[in-house]
């Protein structure tokens, strides 16, 4: 995904691009991708919508100096880019950290939304893996791991959110922004600042949501259970759950035609 322009957050580069036209549609994405998880998706939809995606800060091709890019940053952002782009009721469509980002936006900041779809989204704690857990406790010495072992767990790490065999190509796509003397210890800085009370903050607050939602849910989900996606769906009042079969967290490898579909008919 090409991100040409560039957004000034308190100091701190946020890349972006925008592409289509018609109404606005908002694609962000969660942890630890980068708007490259669109690239297959965000085409279609411009031709529909004015499609706006971008990099979380600290994320991809945005900013990823030291500082804070928690989820409790990530909400102020989105409301600073969608101030930015002159959007008062998008739709959005989210993923991951995104969905959280964008509940938090929604429920914590006022930003309303024409729709909401949430794609397998970071929405009820406990999170984190045990991969996670362990990165949490002991950042530095993870951040200082030689390139080619981080490189090793980083690859792992992915492939775990994918039902199919990523390509070396495909890999390749996500692991670049967390490579090198800048990219890896940015990686371990956002699994470090990884913190369940910004879930907590907006989780008693899903059955206040102003706009239609849809979930989308990958059947084989391991980072985020179907599980969680049901009982999400019991708290967001006439929230829709539509279930991918053959797919993980990473929706967007496993069946982008799936978003493509879903996201078309929410926004109609």
């Amino acid at each position: 995904m090409d991100l040409p322009e560039s957004f000034d957050y308190e100091g701190q580069r946020v890349r972006y691009g925008v592409i289509g036209d018609g109404e606005p549609l908002v694609l962000v994405h969660g942890t630890p991708f980068s708007s490259v998880v669109w690239r297959r998706i965000a085409p279609y939809l411009a031709g529909h919508r004015r499609v706006y995606y971008y990099d979380l800060l600290g994320y991809g091709r945005s900013e990823q100096r030291e500082g804070d890019v928690s989820l409790g940053v990530q909400n102020l952002v989105l409301g600073a880019l969608l101030d930015h782009w002159g959007l008062d009721r998008p739709d959005v469509v989210a993923h991951d950290y995104g969905g959280a980002t964008a509940l938090r936006a929604h429920l914590l900041n006022g930003r309303d939304y024409r729709s909401l779809t949430l794609i397998d989204p970071v929405a009820i704690g406990p999170d984190g893996s045990p991969f996670v857990q362990a990165t949490k406790l002991h950042e530095q010495a993870f951040a200082g791991l030689p390139a080619y072992i981080h490189d090793a767990l980083l690859r792992a790490y992915i492939a775990g959110a994918v039902h199919r065999t990523l390509s070396d190509d495909e890999m390749r796509l996500y692991t670049e922004p967390w490579l090198g003397e800048r990219g890896q210890p940015a990686f371990y800085r956002q699994i470090a600042q990884m913190d369940d009370r910004y879930i907590d903050e907006v989780g008693h607050l899903y059955g206040k949501v102003r706009c239609p939602v849809t979930l989308l849910w990958g059947a084989e989900d391991e980072w985020i259970p179907l599980e969680r996606g049901r009982e999400l769906a019991d708290r967001i009042p006439g929230a829709n759950l539509r279930v991918v079969p053959n797919a993980s967290h990473l929706v967007q490898e496993d069946a982008p035609e799936a978003i493509v579909a879903t996201v078309l008919e929410a926004v109609r």
